[in-house]
């Protein structure tokens, strides 16, 4: 596991949620501050809000693509386009190893509804199976971006 891995994997494991973890490893890349990404990434944990959609930390790992690539404008029809692409390969690349990106069926119980949340936190399966998705999201992304970033010095 790489430091980057670590580092996020460590972050979630000290209460940061999932999307936070993820995304917050890759601020500085992007030159963004952490606590901005943080604040901004905070309700996408849990598979946005609890609601058991799709998993904190894939979308922390396309949050970051976006900070990293993203366009700022509409006239920056490239940069969206290679947001896009590098998002595809980030959740397939996930989706190849975990089987899916929905929280529910990541953690096998549907935390979106009180008895389902209750399960989760009875087995204590947000510590038991998302740091491992935490791990995955940044070394699968960590992989995608290197085939874009390899010999460049800035990503934006």
């Amino acid at each position: 596991m790489g430091n980057r891995a670590k580092e996020a994997v460590s972050r979630f494991m000290q209460g940061y949620n999932c999307a936070q973890a993820v995304s917050s490893v890759f601020a500085g890349d992007a030159g963004v501050p952490e606590e901005v990404v943080l604040c901004a990434v905070t309700g996408f944990g849990g598979g946005m809000g609890h609601a058991g959609g799709t998993c904190g930390a894939v979308s922390g790992g396309v949050l970051a693509i976006g900070l990293l690539f993203g366009s700022t404008g509409v006239d920056e029809k490239e940069a969206k386009d290679l947001t896009y692409a590098l998002t595809r390969e980030f959740i397939m690349r996930f989706v190849r190893k975990n089987g899916t990106v929905s929280c529910t069926e990541l953690l096998g119980c549907d935390i979106s509804t009180d008895e389902g949340l209750a399960r989760s936190r009875e087995q204590n399966l947000t510590r038991t199976l998302c740091p491992r998705y935490v791990r995955d999201a940044v070394e699968i992304l960590e992989e995608v971006l290197a085939s874009v970033t390899s010999g460049q010095s800035t990503m934006r």
